[in-house]
């Protein structure tokens, strides 16, 4: 794609990439599944009950993927798959250096608000919002981004920015995951950052 480069290449191999999908995850025209086409190396979480969204089960799923590996590691999270990151990086996930948080899920929807209102993300991250989202609008997910201490980008009126959005592979969506990267990168020592399949880094915390 010419979108495309290979220093973006070279970017994202110094991460593991988890693309974290939402509620029935993510069709073959969603963004995410593109993604993950165009980059084999983009590894998806898989929930065991896609109908039942679950926090802690979710959550506690998304912390045994993490455990897989020492790398440092990139969340491309949609909706539920939000809430649920959130959750798992509030508990704790070392290894975690960024999170790219699309359309998240309005956290009352699901009766998991007084769980996720005290929640701070340690790691960059950045929510996406859309004005007419019908799962959580705009404003309403600008305040959480505050809550979560998340930068927030407003994306105008794109429904829930999925499929439906009809983004195709949404390059300006990946221009902030490449955003994202470069922010998580003065989390890690670029000694110690690696391409995919190499010797696993060692990660360096904020206070390092």
């Amino acid at each position: 794609m010419k979108w495309m480069t290979e220093m973006d290449d070279v970017l994202l191999n110094g991460f593991r990439v988890l693309t974290v999908p939402g509620l029935h995850g993510s069709g073959p025209d969603h963004w995410q599944s593109r993604w993950e086409r165009l980059y084999p190396h983009f590894e998806r979480v898989e929930q065991a009950r896609w109908n039942e969204p679950v926090l802690d089960v979710w959550s506690a799923r998304l912390g045994r993927v993490l455990r897989r590996s020492s790398r440092p590691t990139l969340l491309v999270a949609h909706s539920f798959g939000c809430l649920a990151s959130v959750h798992r990086l509030s508990a704790g996930a070392a290894n975690v250096v960024g999170a790219l948080l699309v359309a998240p899920a309005h956290p009352g929807k699901f009766g998991v608000a007084d769980v996720l209102a005290d929640a701070r993300l340690a790691c960059p991250s950045i929510v996406v919002g859309s004005m007419n989202d019908p799962w959580m609008e705009g404003q309403c997910a600008a305040e959480w981004a505050q809550r979560w201490g998340s930068d927030f980008i407003n994306l105008g009126c794109l429904g829930h920015i999925n499929a439906e959005s009809r983004l195709g592979n949404w390059p300006a969506g990946f221009s902030l995951l490449k955003q994202l990267a470069d922010t998580a990168s003065s989390f890690i020592s670029v000694s110690q950052r690696a391409p995919a399949g190499s010797q696993e880094p060692v990660i360096a915390g904020r206070d390092s």
